[in-house]
């Protein structure tokens, strides 16, 4: 046998043994025979760099320091998913799904308490692997999830997919790395979420390596092979991934709360953290009916965990004032530890929650976690209380700027509607520079208070006339950091005008919101002139965006605002890829149905291309709908609204 064919073979014995070891479970040698194997593909491979191949197990083992990590564009939308916290919502979520289709079917999965990952493999070789992100966008971190030893760098099929899952810390190996950090007295990790976010996030491999993370893998993100979810996920196992074997099948409601009370149950034994259990509609095609809504699939929901409580005394409230004039409460308590973190901190929400819950200082009060995350203030134990104490105090005027605070009948916040409120501007800016807006590298919030309070920025436009003279009159401002952000900032004039509009901090547009509102109009003097009933027919907006944007910009204000940062060179169009000119081009289209020639995704994708906006609900607001075989309620509805309705093969004809 020659060199190739010894390290080819080694490479795919080794990677068995691996697979039997960390996926199975039940390995097949023992582990003086798989290290000796092992040492023997080291050796051929220091003697034989260029032979290396790229599924061989040794690429696990670190020895890489990287520089940082660089962007990567997901070719998929990554959707989050809704969140419900009762049977009672759990029960409504359903109900709207029953609407929708006929007898459905579900799958319950475990939710993993970990961090979202997508790998991407060409030929079944891992080429990619990115962190979720914002959804659209995340990060490159291929070499550390190389070092996850239960992903597999090589499939069985030389095929071309992209999956989703979760990378976890198990709960063993959690205990080992915080009794290490304690030997080395460095603070522990909270909890094993936060200890897999940073070590995904560690630069030298060698960490990685060394912390034994793991993963659960549960979707094909690229277009669907497969007929179900539960398909899925055996497809996913056959191809050598680690899928949770924790999963039930539900045809209705109770059988839904069932699983749920088993994983209530089954929780603590676990090896691993869980948060809560996943509902997915089984049926793929079915999942594509009913589509997405801005955020998150519609056909999928979150069910969380009631959250952890904890008691302590209340000692004070600071009153901070948003980006939006709105003045938020946070209570000041004696710190307690809740879901493994110390907690001295947590949101009373809005002054009618306040009044609701009778909560005054010098009160015992149950705090915990929304969603394992935000520490909240849930209820007063009055019977706790042993002497009379005065009502909470409410504030009259901004704690910013002294304005008179407004309480608008159809609101529960407190808002301060002073336009030129220091604090609104502030946090403003803070947005304006974040990642998921122009993401101006440096920019953070204490370099933007710093710029505030020296009077070197009013507003957003301000930004652009920065040099490197001005940010070195900041605190702790070098000459090199201060060329970062003049680039930085000459950077984010290029950015695709979505990125503009989300920046703006208009209320009740946020990301997603921005991106199809571009999509649409594609350059943002467009949108600027566009009648709120032109808005509101994008699909999955609505009025309530439409109002606030065409509110935004009749102001004065905004329209300064525009004008300085386009004369400052700021890019005002939508780079993204728009057909305006399309067959379909502004039509909204529906599919329903089973198609015989086209996939859904090739159908969609075919639609796209004709300038159409394929939506997953049927509406007044509906141009047209493709119908396919067993068409069920969608096409009823469509015939009672008298719309459109074409076969698979009137849209092939055209």
């Amino acid at each position: 046998m020659n060199i190739e064919s010894k390290i080819k073979a080694l490479t795919e014995l080794l990677n068995q043994y691996a697979y039997e070891y960390y996926t199975l479970d039940t390995p097949s040698v023992e582990d003086s025979e798989y290290d000796r194997l092992y040492h023997e593909l080291v050796k051929l491979e220091q003697e034989n760099p260029q032979l290396i191949r790229a599924d061989s197990p040794t690429h696990r083992t670190g020895n890489v320091v990287l520089d940082g990590f660089v962007k990567f564009q997901h070719p998929y939308n990554l959707y989050s998913l809704g969140d419900v916290f009762s049977r009672e919502e759990l029960v409504i979520w359903e109900e709207k799904i029953r609407k929708e289709l006929k007898n459905p079917e579900y799958i319950c999965e475990l939710k993993i308490d970990g961090l979202s990952l997508s790998l991407y493999y060409e030929n079944g070789v891992l080429m990619t692997a990115a962190t979720r992100g914002n959804g659209s966008i995340g990060e490159n971190i291929t070499e550390n999830v190389k070092r996850i030893k239960d992903v597999p760098l090589k499939l069985r099929d030389a095929i071309d997919i992209v999956v989703r899952g979760e990378a976890y810390l198990p709960r063993k190996n959690f205990a080992k790395l915080n009794a290490e950090r304690e030997l080395e007295g460095v603070a522990a990790f909270a909890n094993p979420r936060n200890a897999a976010a940073g070590t995904l996030r560690q630069l030298d491999t060698k960490v990685v390596a060394k912390r034994g993370l793991a993963t659960f893998l549960y979707q094909e993100a690229s277009p669907a092979t497969n007929d179900t979810q539960e398909e899925v996920l055996e497809y996913l196992e056959d191809l050598g991934f680690q899928v949770n074997s924790v999963r039930k099948f539900a045809r209705n409601m109770d059988e839904i709360w069932a699983f749920i009370e088993e994983a209530t149950a089954l929780r603590d034994e676990l090896p691993y953290d869980i948060d809560g259990v996943v509902i997915k509609v089984n049926n793929l095609s079915e999942q594509e009916e009913l589509g997405f809504t801005v955020k998150a699939p519609r056909w999928a929901i979150a069910y969380k965990f009631p959250a952890e409580e904890a008691q302590t005394e209340l000692l004070s409230v600071d009153w901070t004032v948003g980006r939006t004039g709105v003045v938020t409460p946070t209570a000041n308590m004696v710190p307690v530890l809740l879901a493994q973190t110390k907690v001295s901190r947590a949101t009373l929400h809005n002054v009618d929650y306040i009044k609701e819950k009778d909560i005054r200082l010098g009160d015992q009060v149950l705090i915990y976690k929304a969603g394992d995350i935000i520490p909240k203030v849930g209820r007063v134990l009055v019977d706790k209380r042993t002497k009379e104490l005065p009502p909470l105090e409410i504030p009259t005027l901004c704690p910013e700027c002294g304005s008179d605070l407004v309480h608008f009948e159809d609101e529960v916040a407190l808002r301060c509607v002073n336009p030129l409120c220091p604090a609104q501007m502030r946090e403003k800016l803070i947005h304006f520079a974040s990642r998921g807006a122009m993401n101006i590298v440096g920019l953070g919030p204490a370099v933007i208070a710093q710029l505030f309070d020296k009077r070197l920025v009013a507003d957003v436009a301000d930004l652009y006339q920065l040099t490197v003279d001005k940010l070195l009159t900041l605190d702790k401002v070098k000459e090199t950091s201060a060329q970062k952000m003049v680039a930085a900032i000459a950077k984010s004039r290029e950015n695709s005008a979505e990125k503009l509009l989300f920046g703006l901090g208009i209320r009740h547009v946020g990301s997603k919101a921005a991106k199809l509102l571009l999509e649409r109009f594609g350059d943002l003097r467009q949108l600027a002139q566009a009648k709120e009933e032109e808005i509101a027919e994008i699909p999955s907006l609505g009025g309530v965006i439409a109002t606030a944007l065409v509110t935004y910009f009749e102001t004065d204000g905004a329209k300064i605002l525009l004008d300085e940062l386009e004369e400052a060179g700021v890019n005002f169009a939508y780079l993204g890829v728009v057909n305006s000119h399309g067959l379909l081009a502004g039509k909204t289209v529906v599919l329903t149905g089973k198609l015989t020639t086209l996939t859904r995704a090739q159908a969609k994708e075919k639609l796209e291309s004709l300038g159409a906006n394929v939506s997953g609900s049927v509406s007044k607001k509906t141009d047209l709908v493709v119908a396919g075989e067993e068409a069920g309620s969608k096409l009823t509805k469509a015939q009672d609204l008298g719309i459109e309705i074409w076969s698979e093969q009137d849209l092939l004809n055209l």
